[in-house]
């Protein structure tokens, strides 16, 4: 039987709570399936393993994930730690040394759930953002000097590689290639940042030469927000850098009911590295420890992890599980406007799993 050996990293804040409930599924749905099984390893890292030891995770913590064939990621952050040190000492300390450069969110509005903002349902909202993850302006070049004195000076620059726009945005063409609609758009805002986007678009239109089969249009950032929440039916594929696709991507998570249904996927599309899968919701310290988390993004990010693995039909049949327990509104947790906990929703899913019809 084949077994994948998983590095279990539940994070920080609710993390912990969906992360556990994310990983009792899996484990129930390789039962159901037959053929596979998970050997999750557990690592404790985050903001409590800081307050001890002064890091985020241990020196040798890469080595100890880099053999794993993906890793399940919770959520980082905690009040009484910088969110800087949290998210360069764990997140991305895993994701750019991992080269894992295309950052995958699907968003579409579920069965029982519809759109806060215009109450748009299905197949008016069905969207991949395809987010540049390992530079831009998350690079982290730049400095801070003269502390404290009126003349301090701080800089984030924002790095753009040939290399690192163009394999980004030939994922991404690919990506909608293999969809439906076959419909890219590439967002910038080359109006203004006359260097790096326009190169951007350029590359976008060198590429686009190869996949004669997409129709694809190229979009200003601010624009794209406008026509993300008054015309969501003409998009499908999305590509963007660092920066804009992470605020993008959580809007469209809004647009589709809430954070806590949102996954995302860290590919390593050449599999050189694990590939990393995580919730977008973020730790909610606000809810942690309630038992209210919404696990549903948990769910459908182990869906994406599924498929990277090669596990199509197991990832389709959770999904369909999914979905029949997101289109009862009795099973919605507070995100949503219901009354279920993060144990009720699970337990709904693995009866789903269990049962006959998905």
């Amino acid at each position: 039987m084949k077994q994948y050996r998983i590095a279990a990293i539940p994070g920080d804040g609710i993390g912990k709570e969906v992360i556990a409930a994310g990983m009792e599924v899996l484990d129930v749905l390789a039962e159901r399936e037959g053929g596979f099984r998970f050997a999750f390893d557990r690592f404790d890292w985050g903001s409590d393993y800081y307050k001890i030891h002064g890091a985020m995770m241990p020196k040798d913590g890469l080595d100890r994930i880099r053999g794993h064939d993906a890793i399940f990621f919770g959520a980082v952050g905690a009040p009484d730690v910088p969110d800087h040190i949290s998210l360069w000492g764990l997140r991305l300390a895993i994701c750019q040394p991992f080269d894992q450069y295309a950052n995958v969110r699907p968003t579409r509005i579920l069965p029982g759930i519809t759109s806060p903002l215009r109450h748009v349902t299905g197949p008016e909202l069905d969207w991949v953002i395809v987010r540049e993850n390992s530079e831009g302006e998350y690079a982290g070049v730049g400095g801070r000097v003269h502390r404290g004195l009126p003349e301090e000076v701080a800089t984030d620059v924002s790095i753009m590689t040939r290399a690192g726009v163009e394999r980004v945005i030939r994922y991404a063409f690919a990506l909608a290639s293999a969809r439906p609609r076959k419909l890219l758009t590439v967002v910038t805002k080359s109006n203004a940042q006359r260097h790096a986007m326009v190169m951007w678009d350029e590359i976008a239109a060198e590429v686009a030469e190869d996949f004669p089969d997409v129709t694809w249009d190229k979009m200003l950032v601010d624009a794209m927000t406008m026509r993300m929440t008054m015309k969501p039916e003409t998009l499908d594929t999305i590509v963007a850098t660092n920066l804009h696709a992470d605020i993008l991507s959580d809007l469209a998570a809004a647009l589709a009911g809430s954070l806590g249904i949102a996954p995302t996927a860290n590919i390593n599309p050449e599999r050189r590295f694990p590939s990393m899968f995580e919730p977008i919701h973020g730790s909610a310290f606000d809810i942690a420890g309630k038992g209210i988390a919404n696990p549903v993004g948990t769910f459908w990010t182990a869906c994406q992890m599924l498929e990277h693995l090669g596990e199509r039909p197991a990832a389709d049949r959770l999904m369909r599980a999914v979905e029949r327990v997101t289109a009862d509104p009795g099973l919605h947790t507070p995100d949503l406007g219901g009354t279920a906990t993060t144990r009720t929703v699970t337990e709904a899913v693995i009866a789903a799993i269990r049962g006959d019809n998905v």
